[in-house]
């Protein structure tokens, strides 16, 4: 094993205290002689979610040696509340201990700069790597298989039962459901998503009909009591008649037929889309990345695919998939469909000539409509033919609650949007706990109104019209809450945020930016087939950078920063794919990993996006180091 950096771990400090640890306070000596891997993650960031799905079979297979901790360091004024962290910790069934650190205390004394990302901590407590991202368990896997063998012969490694104390169940008939559908026969359909399941309500949105779903995590058609799904949200009703359900956790779409209750997996794979997969081709060979939500539009299903921050379609009749909106990207840019930005789209609902969507980690909502058409006519769905516009919202940083103009309103992470019958769309405001209106502008992205409807509602996470009433999904409450659609505005006061984290001074004119990414042992770049590496850098607002934007293939770039231009945000998106050594026959720079049917070496993509808010001063650094993965040296 090469010589690593003797650095000792800062302690655990968080205001919110203790999770899953049966009451007991814990400290890195009560850890001495485990490996630690800490977890910097908070509930609203799609990708930690991912993380902790990829941890799950690394934490089961070093049950007796490796302990992880889930530092939960929030985004959004909502995500420092105490009661909404242990809500997330059982609603995303997190099976360690987790310290709530909503001041970011503990996010600060390690330099963490991106959620998620991951450090390894020692036996003896030192600091042994850090991984800002995806795609990472099975390089800690190796690492930590090196750090018990180490640790083992010199006597530092103590095997046993770790920390982790299971809660108590708590016995509802719906757990954090998700989305709500109208059946025709007027009965509820609804995503049960913490129980894996669906669930058939009666008409009062109370009594239930049946459940579809063993309620064990799994991707398994059949009927009611064999079809097995992973934390499924979205829903859509086909014009035959079947449900679609986004099956997200799966990574697929599943259909089902309320006559027969039968359940058939219609898109995905079971794997997650990573960057360099397919982008389109037939339904069942194709990856997907958390499909959140669907809805029937423009003659195609549309997905939600909240994991890579794009739209995608679906055609029931030549049974393929492809991106439709998008660049993978995160953050807010409008514009032709194939060039604009999303960040974490959550909901969809469908009017005759738009499509809404919200936009969850911009706090937005978002529309998409048709363009006029190139002189050739014709195109599919990712061309010209279609552009995206903004309704509410400014960026992945600002967010609060503030009605009025939309141009000046402010959401807080929502999750669901519903079309009215006035052209307006109701907002599942899901993190200020309250359903807002938004109304149309005049003409291509006229400003129009905000308003509140109602307040002092759990999360709402979505909301379905039956006969003139708003029936909303209460996640944290477990329940459908029915609505009388008020005709006056709910007053509130206005209240503005912006994300709490600290800007980064960085010095005037030239800043060199460098993405640390050591391979991970037994591992290393191939370049075999092309650039093996990814660095996407641009700013917000663009003005900021006078050179440097733009994507290359060098995981360090000189950056320019512009006169004048004094704060911003800089976006960061780097790829890096390692082969297992010595490399074969399997690509090890087209974003794909063993699972992609290659003989050979297994291939392993690491990727994150950081949005780094930064300072220009006199003073401030002029080198600015992201860690993919390893150690800044």
């Amino acid at each position: 094993m090469a010589p690593r950096a003797r650095v000792r771990a800062p302690e655990l400090i968080g205001k919110g205290g203790w999770l899953n640890t049966g009451g007991n306070d814990l400290t890195l000596a009560d850890l001495r002689g485990r490996i630690v891997i800490l977890d910097f993650w908070t509930f609203c960031c799609v990708n930690c979610l991912h993380v902790l799905d990829e941890l799950r079979e690394l934490e089961e297979k070093h049950r007796d040696t490796v302990v992880i901790i889930g530092v939960h360091s929030p985004k959004f004024v909502h995500e420092a509340e105490h009661r909404a962290v242990v809500d997330a910790v059982e609603r995303y069934e997190v099976r360690h201990p987790v310290l709530d650190d909503p001041e970011l205390a503990t996010w600060k004394s390690y330099a963490v700069r991106a959620w998620p990302t991951l450090v390894v901590i020692d036996p003896e407590g030192y600091v042994v790597a850090q991984h800002a991202g995806e795609g990472h368990a099975h390089a800690i896997g190796k690492l930590v298989e090196e750090l018990e063998a180490g640790h083992a012969a010199k006597g530092t490694l103590h095997r046993g039962d770790g920390p982790y104390v299971a809660p108590e169940p708590v016995a509802t008939e719906l757990r954090f459901p998700g989305k709500a559908l109208l059946l025709p026969g007027g009965t509820f359909l609804v995503t049960d998503t913490t129980r894996h399941a669906l669930v058939e309500l009666a008409a009062d949105g109370e009594t239930v009909v049946r459940r579809i779903g063993t309620g064990e995590r799994g991707l398994t058609d059949g009927g009611p009591e064999r079809a097995r799904f992973s934390e499924p949200q979205g829903l859509a009703l086909l014009p035959d008649n079947t449900v679609v359900v986004a099956d997200t956790v799966n990574h697929a779409l599943r259909a089902f037929d309320p006559a027969t209750g039968e359940v058939t997996t219609i898109a995905g794979t079971g794997r997650q889309w990573w960057q360099g997969s397919a982008r389109s081709g037939p339904a069942r060979e194709v990856d997907l990345s958390s499909p959140w939500d669907v809805a029937w539009w423009d003659g195609r299903l549309w997905i939600a695919m909240a994991g890579v921050h794009q739209l995608w379609t679906y055609d029931p009749v030549t049974g393929r998939v492809g991106a439709a909106a998008g660049t993978t990207n995160e953050g807010l840019v409008d514009g032709p469909a194939a060039e604009a930005w999303f960040a974490q789209p959550s909901g969809l609902a469908a009017t005759e000539d738009r499509l809404w969507v919200a936009d969850a980690e911009t706090s937005a909502v978002r529309y998409v409509e048709r363009a006029a058409r190139t002189a050739s006519g014709g195109g599919s769905a990712a061309d010209a033919g279609f552009v995206v516009r903004t309704a509410v919202g400014s960026g992945l940083f600002d967010f609060g609650h503030r009605d009025g103009p939309s141009e000046q309103a402010l959401l807080q992470h929502p999750l669901g949007v519903t079309a009215l019958p006035d052209g307006s769309v109701a907002v599942s405001d899901t993190y200020n706990h309250a359903l807002r209106r938004v109304t149309r502008g005049a003409g291509d992205g006229g400003t129009g109104e905000v308003s509140t409807l109602a307040t002092d509602l759990r999360e709402p996470s979505g909301a379905v019209l039956v006969d003139g009433d708003i029936v909303v999904v209460e996640s944290a409450r477990h329940r459908l809450t029915r609505l009388r659609l008020p005709e006056e505005a709910v007053r509130v006061e206005s209240v503005a945020h912006r994300t709490q984290r600290t800007a980064t001074e960085i010095a005037p004119g030239n800043v060199r930016l460098d993405v640390v990414f050591q391979a991970p042992a037994g591992q290393k770049l191939d370049d075999r087939y092309g650039p093996s590496t990814r660095l996407i850098v641009s700013a917000s607002p663009p003005e900021l950078l006078a050179d440097g934007a733009g994507t290359g293939t060098d995981l360090s770039r000189d950056l320019v920063l512009a006169d004048g231009v004094t704060e911003g945000v800089l976006h960061v998106s780097a790829m890096a794919a390692s082969c297992d050594a010595p490399a074969g026959s399997a690509a090890a720079n087209g974003g794909t990993d063993d699972a992609d049917g290659a003989v050979g070496a297994a291939c392993h993509v690491h990727q994150q996006d950081w949005g780094v808010p930064v300072r220009v001063t006199g003073d401030g650094t002029s080198r600015l180091p992201l860690v993919l993965a390893g150690l800044d040296g």
